[in-house]
């Protein structure tokens, strides 16, 4: 019988800043719109439908003495003690962000030399045959550099390989805009390696899907909206109407691409790992994608973590994996088996997906 060469996560982590930021931690701040103008709307009542939209109570920020590829060194340090390897047994280390390390009180990215090459140097990884890549990728960074890891492990080129997603978006937001509320800092992260069996598991299959015409600036960078407040920077802007329509007429379908390729119905899945973005708009996803099949799941189908954990990017969904893997998440586990589907949807405007079959 024929072996399957199949990748497989071996070990995880993460890193969730200890730092709780409430809601009511923003009801001294001023929000201003687009134009420039202070909203008139008492803060309190801003907040209080902010809740009924995104379903966000609270975030994590990470603390002010570090930076993103701190955070995302301790993440990968977890993985790769969870997998129990020499990480001078990696071929590469992967690090998926969007804004590099940004100092606190600044919001001027560093990128150089790349986060994946401080990550390595962090772990005290001397082998030189250890290759670092930075994947920018938006918020599907993660997923996508997990495609990729697939993709070296399946054509031969890697055995095992660290796979990180970290952001800290804390640093990049215009505290006078009021989506400012929805961003949040953390880092997630696992080893994927190759092991051969007669049976079929890890990473079923993956597809992505990237339209960049009038999609590409539903998120941006901008000056603030308190023209007054550090005129010489920029900070992360997004036109969340814009984006909430995009995912709710794409990613099901996009979902389920990555499903009819491995041959799998959604009977058959046990869960979905989706990008934290926003709650309702995550439900109304779920809802169509489970329309699609004329079907229904489980309550506890998708886990989310946004009303206490915010929207950390890139971060989101391996820092969710890591919290069932290692049985932290209250009502939630996986068994051996299992089909596990991940998605997530950002700027580009970009989706990917991809099935995983527990060992």
């Amino acid at each position: 019988m024929k072996k399957h060469l199949n990748s497989v996560i071996i070990g995880s982590g993460s890193h969730v800043p200890k730092n709780i930021v409430k809601n009511s931690d923003f009801l001294d701040k001023e929000f201003y719109d687009a134009s420039g103008q202070k909203l008139e709307t008492p803060t309190d009542v801003i907040i209080e439908k902010f809740v009924a939209i995104t379903e966000i109570e609270e975030r994590r920020w990470v603390d002010s003495d570090l930076v993103n590829s701190d955070i995302a060194a301790i993440a990968g340090q977890k993985a790769i003690d969870d997998a129990k390897i020499d990480p001078n047994d990696l071929d590469y280390i992967l690090v998926a962000h969007n804004f590099g390390d940004v100092k606190f009180g600044r919001s001027q990215a560093d990128f150089m030399p790349s986060i994946a090459a401080k990550v390595k140097n962090k772990l005290d990884i001397r082998n030189g045959s250890v290759i670092p890549y930075d994947v920018i990728y938006g918020c599907p960074g993660w997923i996508e550099a997990m495609r990729m890891a697939d993709n070296y492990i399946k054509s031969g080129l890697a055995k095992n390989i660290l796979v990180i997603g970290s952001e800290t978006l804390s640093r990049v937001i215009d505290p006078f805009d009021r989506d400012s509320m929805i961003f949040a800092d953390g880092a997630g992260a696992v080893v994927l390696s190759a092991e051969y069996s007669n049976d079929k598991y890890g990473i079923l299959s993956h597809n992505t899907i990237s339209d960049n015409n009038e999609e590409l600036d539903f998120l941006f960078h901008d000056g603030s909206f308190n023209k007054e407040y550090k005129p010489e920077n920029t900070f992360m802007r997004m036109i969340g109407r814009k984006i909430y329509e995009y995912a709710l007429k794409k990613v099901p379908d996009a979902i389920k691409l990555s499903l009819d390729h491995a041959n799998i119905h959604l009977d058959d899945t046990s869960k979905l790992l989706i990008h934290q973005a926003n709650g309702k708009m995550d439900e109304q996803i779920l809802k169509r994608f489970v329309r699609l099949y004329k079907g229904k799941v489980a309550d506890n189908y998708m886990p989310m973590t946004i009303s206490k954990f915010g929207n950390s990017s890139v971060a989101t969904v391996p820092t969710l994996f890591d919290l069932i893997n290692k049985r932290e998440f209250e009502d939630h586990e996986f068994n051996s088996g299992d089909n596990i589907i991940f998605a997530s949807v950002g700027a580009g405007m970009t989706i990917n997906s991809m099935v995983y079959r527990m060992k």
